[in-house]
């Protein structure tokens, strides 16, 4: 299979899953990737600088980018966002018209947005029409594909979604039944790794083995929610 460079990061991301969802696997590196730009290189551009100042970033990412500890490169983006917003936050006076109701219009507008997951989302979204590419035109890609363990519901969603609207109806069928396998044949091992783990607590399988069911917990939540930052 002769690869291409938007190929690359959609082969590794399926020869390297380990057992998990290769589309969470990079949703975490496109969101490694973008962290370290907007800390990093990105932070200083001021074409870069008006749009986070204009959409912000999420709890979550400002989470993330706290534990980087570039404080620095953080405090300044803060710095620029807090002052627009100073700015775009007045009520004007007593007599204003409409009083309070801009502001309260574009904190919520703020509180839906995120710089890091727009562009995150924006390089996912070619992540997945890659892979269904090359499902639709490798053969060595559809083993990859088959020698998956499983994909998180929202990804499978996500798969199934984007195939539909984008893949003839012969190519769409086969993806279909090769997902439908993984997820079933996953969630059926889960449904029973995890009534095993409840078992476990009962004094009467104190004595038995574990299983794989020690990590059962975690894997579920993963399965269910797709990336988190669970061990």
């Amino acid at each position: 299979m002769k690869e291409k460079i938007y190929t690359i990061p959609v082969n590794e991301a399926f020869e390297q899953s380990e057992g998990g969802c290769p589309f969470c696997l990079l949703f975490k590196r496109l969101e490694d990737i973008e962290l370290d730009l907007i800390l990093g290189a990105s932070m200083m551009e001021p074409d870069i600088r008006q749009i986070t100042n204009k959409k912000g970033f999420c709890k979550t990412h400002f989470t993330k980018m706290f534990n980087l500890k570039n404080r620095l490169s953080l405090a300044l983006m803060l710095e620029s966002h807090l002052e627009e917003l100073k700015g775009e936050l007045k009520t004007g006076g007593l007599f204003s018209k409409n009083i309070g109701a801009k502001s309260a219009e574009r904190i919520s507008t703020l509180e839906k947005s995120c710089y890091v997951c727009d562009r995150v989302e924006e390089k996912l979204e070619k992540m997945f029409a890659t892979a269904l590419y090359l499902y639709s035109s490798e053969s060595e890609f559809v083993s990859k594909f088959n020698s998956q363990k499983m994909f998180c519901l929202p990804h499978y969603r996500r798969l199934l979604e984007t195939a539909q609207r984008s893949m003839d109806k012969k190519k769409y069928e086969s993806l279909v039944k090769d997902a439908d396998k993984i997820v079933t044949a996953y969630l059926a091992a889960l449904k029973e790794d995890i009534s095993w783990f409840c078992k476990k607590f009962d004094y009467r399988y104190d004595g038995e083995p574990w299983g794989n069911a020690k990590n059962s917990v975690e894997r579920s939540i993963r399965f269910l929610s797709g990336p988190t930052d669970i061990d």
